[in-house]
C-alpha cells in the first residue's frame, strides 16, 4: 500500500485532473445507461412496444438496487477520499471493507424480497394485462444478476477513488460489450425473447461484478485486511451520511416512476393514445434522459475524488475552482442535449422501434415537452453530487427531495385539469422549482467554502508567526 499514491490530487492542475478523472467516469455512466437502452432497442425491434413497456415496469426495480449500491458506493467514495486527504489511511480501509460487506448483504436480502413479492412489485409499477407476462419473464431472470450489479456499481466508485478511473471504465465496458453482443444472439438467433434480453444483461453484470471484486486484491492506496470487513459503527455512519443523498436521489426516481406509470395508464386510457403507448414512450424517454443524466453525474462523480481529497486537505481554493469548472460544463451538456431533443425527437425515438401515427405523435410531444427543462436538471444534478463530495449531504438530499416531491404532486394534480398533457408539463415545471432551490443552496455552499478558506489562511499565518 502506498499511502501517498493519491497526493497528486492536491498538486496537479485542476483542468488536467478533471480530464483524467471525468472522461472515464462519464464513459462508465454512459455504459451503465446502455445496459437498459440496448435491451430496449433490441426488444423494440424483436418483440414490439409491449415488450418495451414491460421493461419500463421493471426499470424502477433495478433503480432500487442501484440506490442501495450508491448509498454505500458514493458514501464510501467520498469518505475514503476525505480520509486520504487527511492522511487517515486505516479509516479509508475500514470504509471500503464495511461498504463492500453491507452491499453484499443488502443485495441478497433484496433478491429474496423480489422473489417473494414479484407480482406485487410489477403491479405497483404499472404492469397492465397486456404486458405483465413480458414483465414477469424479464424480471424473473434479471433478479439473478442483482448481487453482481450492485457490487459492480458500488466498487466502481471505489476503483475511481483509488486513482484508477480508466480501469473502472474498462470493467464497465467489458460488461456492456458482452451485453450488446449477446442481446441479438439471445433474442433473435436463439429466439428467447424477453428471457434472452435478461440473460444477456445478467451475463454482463456477472462479469463486471467479478472483475470489480478481483480489483480489491490489487489496489493502489489501500490494502484490505480481515478486520476491514468487521462492521464499525462510526465508519458506517460516516459512509451512510455521505451516501444518503445518492440513495434518496435514486429512491425518489422509483417513487416518481411508480406514480408516473400509474398516472400514464389511467389518463392514457382516457385519451386517444390508450394506456400502453404513453407507458412505452415515457419508458423510452426516461432511458434517453438517463444518457444525459449519466454524463452529468459521471462528470461530478468522476471529479469527486479530487473535490473530496482537496476538501479533506483544506485546499479550499482548488475546491472552488473545481466547482466553477463543473458548473460551466454541466450547463453546456444540458444546452446541447436540449437542442438535440427539440430538433430531432422523431429520429431519436425511432431508434427504439417504430409504431403507428398515434405512437409517434405522443413520442414527439413527450421528447419536446417532458425534457424541455433538461438544462436545469443537469446543473442541479452536478451541484448535488458536488455537495456530497465536500461533506454537505444534507444540501444534496434537500435539492433532490424538493424536485421529486414537487414532481409527484404535479403528476397527481395537473392531469385532473389537463389530462395526459398535464403529466408531460409536470417535469419542466418542477425543474424550475428545483433550480431555484439549487441556487439558494449553492450560494450557501460558496459562502461556506470562502469562510473555510479564510479560516485556513489565518491558521497558516498564526503558524508562521
Amino acid at each position: 500500500m502506498n499511502e501517498n499514491a493519491n497526493s497528486f490530487l492536491g498538486k496537479e492542475p485542476i483542468g488536467k485532473l478533471m480530464l483524467k478523472f471525468a472522461i472515464p467516469s462519464i464513459i462508465s455512466m454512459l455504459i451503465a445507461a446502455l445496459y437498459n437502452m440496448v435491451d430496449q432497442i433490441y426488444i423494440g425491434h424483436g418483440i414490439g412496444y409491449l415488450g418495451n413497456s414491460a421493461t419500463s415496469v421493471v426499470y424502477p426495480l433495478t433503480v432500487i438496487a442501484l440506490a442501495i449500491a450508491l448509498l454505500f458506493g458514493s458514501g464510501c467514495g467520498a469518505y475514503f477520499s476525505i480520509c486520504q486527504g487527511r492522511k487517515e489511511y486505516e479509516k479509508s480501509c475500514t470504509a471500503v471493507g464495511n461498504a463492500s460487506l453491507m452491499t453484499l448483504i443488502c443485495s441478497l436480502v433484496l433478491v429474496a424480497v423480489y422473489c417473494i413479492f414479484q407480482q406485487q412489485f410489477l403491479r405497483l409499477f404499472g404492469a397492465t394485462e397486456n404486458n405483465v407476462a413480458y414483465a414477469t419473464e424479464y424480471f424473473s431472470y434479471l433478479i439473478i444478476g442483482i448481487p453482481f450489479y450492485m457490487l459492480s456499481n458500488m466498487l466502481n466508485i471505489i476503483i475511481r477513488a483509488d486513482g484508477s478511473p480508466r480501469l473502472a471504465m474498462g470493467i464497465n465496458c467489458i460488461g456492456c460489450v458482452l451485453n450488446i453482443i449477446l442481446d441479438p444472439v439471445a433474442i433473435f438467433l436463439l429466439d428467447w425473447g424477453m428471457m434472452g434480453a435478461a440473460v444477456a444483461t445478467v451475463f454482463g453484470q456477472v462479469v463486471s461484478g467479478i472483475l470489480s471484486v478481483i480489483y480489491l486484491f490489487h489496489t493502489k492506496s489501500f490494502h484490505l485486511k480481515k478486520c476491514s470487513f468487521i462492521p464499525h459503527r462510526e465508519t458506517l455512519k460516516g459512509v451512510v451520511t455521505l451516501g444518503v443523498s445518492s440513495f434518496f436521489t435514486q429512491v425518489t426516481i422509483v417513487v416518481v416512476t411508480a406514480v408516473l406509470n400509474n398516472a400514464l395508464v389511467k389518463y392514457g386510457a382516457l385519451s386517444k393514445y390508450g394506456a400502453d403507448i404513453p407507458l412505452t414512450v415515457i419508458g423510452i424517454v426516461m432511458k434517453i434522459f438517463s444518457v444525459i443524466s449519466g454524463i452529468c453525474i459521471g462528470l461530478t462523480i468522476g471529479i469527486q475524488p479530487i473535490a473530496s481529497y482537496n476538501y479533506g486537505a483544506k485546499n479550499i481554493e482548488r475546491v472552488k475552482t473545481l466547482f466553477k469548472k463543473m458548473l460551466i460544463s454541466e450547463f453546456c451538456i444540458g444546452a446541447v442535449a436540449l437542442a438535440v431533443f427539440e430538433i430531432f425527437p422523431t429520429q431519436i425515438v425511432s431508434i427504439f422501434g417504430s409504431g403507428d401515427d398515434l405512437y409517434m405523435e405522443f413520442a414527439t410531444l413527450t421528447m419536446r415537452i417532458y425534457l424541455s427543462g433538461i438544462v436545469f436538471t443537469c446543473v442541479q444534478k452536478g451541484c448535488g453530487a458536488f455537495m456530497q463530495a465536500v461533506g454537505k449531504p444534507l444540501f444534496s438530499a434537500t435539492m433532490s427531495l424538493v424536485r421529486e416531491v414537487v414532481h409527484v404532486i404535479l403528476i397527481i394534480v395537473l392531469p385532473v385539469s389537463f389530462g395526459i398533457m398535464g403529466i408531460l408539463y409536470s417535469a419542466p415545471v418542477c425543474d424550475i422549482v428545483a433550480i431555484i432551490v439549487t441556487g439558494v443552496l449553492t450560494f450557501r455552499l460558496i459562502r461556506h467554502l470562502s469562510a473555510s478558506g479564510r479560516e485556513n489562511a489565518l491558521k497558516t499565518q498564526e503558524q508562521v508567526v
